[in-house]
C-alpha cells in the first residue's frame, strides 16, 4: 500500500520517475500510461519527425530504463476511475492499483472547433501525440497546400516544416498578432516579417467560419468571407487541460487541477504536475496554467522533493523555446500583458544580424527576455532572472557589455 501512482506518460511523468529513481524510490512507482508506448520528447514531433518517414519518436530514456530501475509499467491501460477514499485506480482493463501517494500529469489535448463536429474528419488533424504526428506526417507526404488554424507555437512550427518540404502553406490567426499570448509585440511583428519573407501566406485577424464538410472530410472553409478549399488543415488553436479524473474524483479544479506550492492538490495526498496544473506562481503573484516542457520538468522536481519528505516551495524561472524556420526563439520570465503600468524594453543587438534580445522591464526590475538566435544570451538572461538582478537597461543593451558580467 506504500505505492506511487503516476497516471500520464509526458515531460512531467518521466522525469518524475527519474527523480523517484535516483532518490531510490522507484520500487514504489506505478507508471500508467494511456499510450501503447514508453514516454518519449514531443517538441520533435513538429519539427523533424515530420520531416522524413524514418524519423522514430525519441524517447526519455534508453531501452528497458524504466524495468531495469524497478519501475512497474502499464502501458496502453489508462486509468478510468479514482477512488480516493479507498486509495485506488481502476484501470480500463479492470485492473485495481492500491496507492499511498497518487500523482496526476495528466497534460492537455488540443483544443477542437465544435463547428467540425466529434467525429474524426481525414485531412483535419491536431498535433499532441505521435498517433497524431504519424498521420499528419502521412498526410503531409500527400498533400499540396498545407492551411494552419492558430498562429501560436506549435501551429507555426508545423507551418515552417511544411514550408521546407516544398508546401504550400497558409496561416489564419483570429488574433491581431502571432503569438499573442506568449510573446511582444515586437517580437510578433519580427516572427511574422521573417515568415512572410520565407514565403509563407499568413492572415490576422481574421474571420473564420463557413465550414464544409463533405464525404469524412473538410472540403472547405470561410476566411474574411471568402471560400478557401482545404487540401489539409492543422487544428492548432490551443490546448485543454485534461482534468476528467480529477473531477470526477472530486478534486478542485479551475482551468487546470488546483494545486499548492508543493504540487499538492486539494487531496493531500494526491499531487498533479505539468501541462494539467494550476500553480501558484511567486514572481508573477498569481496561480498560472503553463504548457512548456521546463515547467514539467521543474514541477516534477519539486513534486519529488515533497513525495521523499523533502518538501521545498515551487519556484522556477519560466522559460520556453521554438525553433521555426531560421528562427530559434527563446523565452525567460513571463511577458507582462500590453499596457502593464511601468512596463519599458530595449533591444540587445546580437552577433550577428539575425540574433537578437528584448529585455523587458516593470519599474526597473528585469521580468522578461527573448531571445532571437542569440542563445548565450538566453542563457545569461535566465542567470540574471534566477539572481533577481536588474542591470540598468542601457548596459543591458550594450552588445559590448557581456550579460555575464552584469551578474556581478
Amino acid at each position: 500500500m506504500n505505492s506511487i501512482v503516476i497516471v500520464g506518460g509526458g515531460h512531467a511523468a518521466a522525469q518524475l520517475c527519474a527523480g523517484l529513481a535516483e532518490a531510490g524510490q522507484a520500487a514504489r512507482v506505478h507508471l500508467v500510461c494511456e499510450e501503447a508506448c514508453e514516454p518519449y520528447h514531443r517538441p520533435p514531433l513538429s519539427k523533424t519527425f515530420l520531416k522524413s518517414a524514418d524519423q522514430a519518436t525519441q524517447p526519455h530514456r534508453p531501452p528497458n530504463w524504466f524495468q531495469d530501475s524497478g519501475i512497474h509499467l502499464h502501458l496502453g491501460d489508462p486509468v478510468v476511475a479514482i477512488d480516493r477514499a479507498a486509495h485506488t485506480v481502476s484501470l480500463r482493463s479492470g485492473a485495481v492499483l492500491p496507492w499511498e501517494k497518487l500523482v496526476l500529469a495528466t497534460g492537455s489535448r488540443a483544443r477542437r472547433l465544435p463547428a467540425l463536429g466529434d467525429a474524426p474528419l481525414d485531412n483535419v488533424i491536431t498535433l499532441r501525440a505521435a498517433d497524431e504526428a504519424q498521420r499528419l506526417r502521412e498526410r503531409l507526404a500527400q498533400a499540396g497546400h498545407v492551411t494552419v488554424l492558430g498562429g501560436g507555437f506549435i501551429g507555426l512550427e508545423v507551418a515552417c516544416t511544411a514550408l521546407a518540404l516544398g508546401k504550400k502553406v497558409r496561416v489564419i490567426e483570429v488574433a491581431p498578432r502571432l503569438l499573442g499570448r506568449a510573446v511582444s509585440p515586437a517580437l510578433s511583428k519580427h516572427v511574422l516579417q521573417t515568415h512572410r519573407a520565407a514565403g509563407m501566406e499568413i492572415d490576422l485577424g481574421a474571420a473564420v467560419g463557413g465550414f464544409e464538410l463533405e464525404d469524412g472530410r473538410l472540403a472547405a472553409l470561410e476566411v474574411n468571407g471568402q471560400r478557401q478549399p482545404v487540401d489539409l488543415l492543422l487544428l492548432g488553436i490551443g490546448g485543454v487541460p485534461e482534468t476528467a479524473l480529477a473531477q470526477a474524483s472530486g478534486l478542485e479544479c479551475a482551468d487546470g487541477i488546483v494545486v499548492d506550492a508543493h504540487m499538492q492538490t486539494s487531496d493531500p495526498a494526491v499531487l498533479a504536475v505539468g501541462d494539467c496544473t494550476r500553480f501558484p506562481d511567486r514572481r508573477a503573484g498569481r496561480a498560472l496554467r503553463l504548457e512548456s516542457v521546463q515547467n514539467a520538468n521543474d514541477q516534477a522536481r519539486t513534486a519529488v522533493a515533497t513525495l521523499t519528505g523533502a518538501a521545498r516551495e515551487h519556484d522556477a524561472i519560466a522559460w520556453f523555446w521554438s525553433d521555426q524556420g531560421s528562427l530559434r526563439l527563446q523565452m525567460a520570465g513571463l511577458m507582462p500583458a500590453e499596457g502593464t503600468p511601468g512596463l519599458a524594453s530595449v533591444r540587445r543587438p546580437g552577433p550577428n544580424d539575425s540574433a537578437f534580445s528584448l529585455l523587458h522591464y516593470v519599474d526597473g526590475k528585469l521580468v522578461c527576455v527573448e531571445s532571437v538566435n542569440a542563445p548565450v544570451d538566453h542563457m545569461m538572461s535566465r542567470k540574471l532572472l534566477e539572481a533577481g538582478r536588474n542591470p540598468p537597461p542601457e548596459q543591458a543593451a550594450d552588445p559590448a557589455v557581456p550579460l555575464k558580467s552584469l551578474l556581478a
